[in-house]
């Protein structure tokens, strides 16, 4: 039974409009309006991948999303959605250490009503869903700056990777066969690609934890438009058996398709397997060009879209000479002590794997307006409160502003953050060492859930 819209009304805000939840009957109002305000290409020239998405989120069953995680604001007189946003909530994992995640997406406005803190008050919405579901951090994609407004931080790598073309991809020589195949993946393959997945895991410090339900939400609980559906395919030998997968969006980019995922479990070797991967992705960006009435010529590049590091590029450092620097997710996290006793173990296995091992003593963060307090105990974290500096208390580490959000998640060691900021300083080598050894720089690359 639809719900009434009176009884998702959350407060009316003056000159007409109102903040209200939203219901599955919203779908075709919210398709339209994110399919035209989020539109590459401006109004006039609507997304239907990006309508398919929203559509999906209010009308298909997702494994963490209601059809009331949309806030709507809306002009009482003619119905009209003038600003919305959404939250999708999912885990993640620090180090191996599962915790919480809200992810706002889908953020938009029209021109005429922006300015009027429309999209701050839906944050201030979502920001409190999010509290009440116990998660300890949010995350964004998203333009440059904006987020900042909001209490975000750039601050965990996204996307980016290394791209090669055409003439660089080695060929199969006359009569010779690809020795691995790939095919779709299926439900039977989760166990398969799960294991594949955790394996690759433990290269990163962030990543999106998948349990069956999202594995098969990834591989068939998306409509065939959805802009975030990904085609999942599985690498195995002549004889059947599975070696690795990889995963690429349903259409081309500019030169190609990109694949986000390309993963091998142990013991398989990355030479042997990559040149078939590479080949795949340019006969199937062909396959999709010629299905999409693109030019051909233009469909010559493979991209591995993995961040930062990956074997791939170790092996194929110079069939891979194009490098697409990493962006940057939005991180929140409105209770920094709270979230590092919450990751206290990894920063315990940290020290313990370290030149200081069974270390005790304390490390102050000034973060200026606030700042935090680590304790140690023969290398066990025994405390992390927060803390006010003082003109004669100023702590050991000076991280400005949310900078360290960049630290904890890896995305900057404190060299490059003090070479980035002036404001940014430690006090002795003891706080720099010890503060370097909690807080690494570690690449990601987070598939989250949408």
């Amino acid at each position: 039974m639809l719900q009434p819209i009176e009884q998702t009304i959350l407060r009316e805000l003056g000159d007409g409009l109102i903040l209200r939840r939203s219901t599955a009957a919203d779908a075709d109002k919210l398709a339209e309006f994110n399919a035209h305000i989020h539109s590459d290409e401006g109004w006039d020239k609507p997304d239907e991948r990006i309508g398919a998405w929203t559509r999906d989120l209010l009308e298909r069953p997702h494994p963490t999303f209601g059809e009331g995680d949309f806030t709507l604001v809306e002009e009482q007189a003619t119905g009209r959605v003038v600003s919305s946003l959404n939250h999708i909530s999912q885990t993640w994992a620090y180090d191996g250490i599962p915790f919480k995640v809200g992810r706002p997406e889908l953020v938009g406005t029209l021109p005429e009503f922006r300015h009027k803190r429309l999209v701050q008050i839906q944050f201030d919405k979502i920001h409190r869903w999010s509290a009440e579901r116990g998660e300890l951090v949010q995350v964004i994609t998203g333009i440059p700056f904006y987020y900042k407004r909001f209490e975000y931080e750039m601050g965990l790598e996204l996307g980016g990777g290394r791209v090669g073309f055409a003439p660089l991809m080695p060929a199969l020589k006359e009569g010779e066969s690809e020795p691995f195949n790939i095919r779709p993946a299926s439900e039977a393959d989760i166990p398969f690609l799960d294991m594949v997945y955790q394996h690759a895991n433990a290269r990163k410090l962030i990543c999106a934890v998948r349990d069956a339900a999202m594995w098969r939400y990834e591989l068939n609980g998306k409509s065939e438009k959805n802009i975030n559906r990904n085609v999942f395919r599985v690498i195995e030998t002549a004889a059947g058996e599975p070696v690795g997968y990889i995963s690429h969006p349903w259409f081309n980019w500019d030169w190609g398709i990109p694949l986000f995922e390309y993963e091998l479990k142990p013991g398989v070797s990355w030479l042997a397997v990559t040149p078939g991967v590479a080949r795949y992705a340019l006969a199937t960006s062909k396959e999709y060009a010629a299905r999409d009435s693109q030019p051909l010529e233009n469909k010559t590049g493979v991209a591995f879209w993995h961040g930062s590091e990956h074997p791939v590029y170790e092996v194929w450092r110079e069939k891979l000479p194009r490098i697409r620097q990493t962006y940057a997710w939005y991180v929140r996290v409105p209770d920094l002590p709270g979230f590092l006793r919450h990751v206290g173990p990894a920063l315990e296995k940290r020290i313990a794997e370290s030149h200081i091992p069974g270390h005790s003593g304390s490390l102050r963060l000034n973060l200026y307006k606030t700042g935090v307090k680590l304790t140690f105990e023969n290398g066990k974290l025994t405390g992390s409160e927060a803390y006010k500096p003082q003109p004669n208390d100023m702590g050991e580490i000076g991280l400005p502003d949310l900078t360290v959000l960049q630290l904890v998640f890896g995305y900057r060691n404190l060299d490059e953050l003090k070479s980035a900021y002036a404001d940014c300083y430690w006090e002795s080598d003891d706080a720099r060492y010890l503060a370097s050894v909690l807080f690494p720089k570690k690449p990601s690359s987070v598939q989250g859930i949408v």
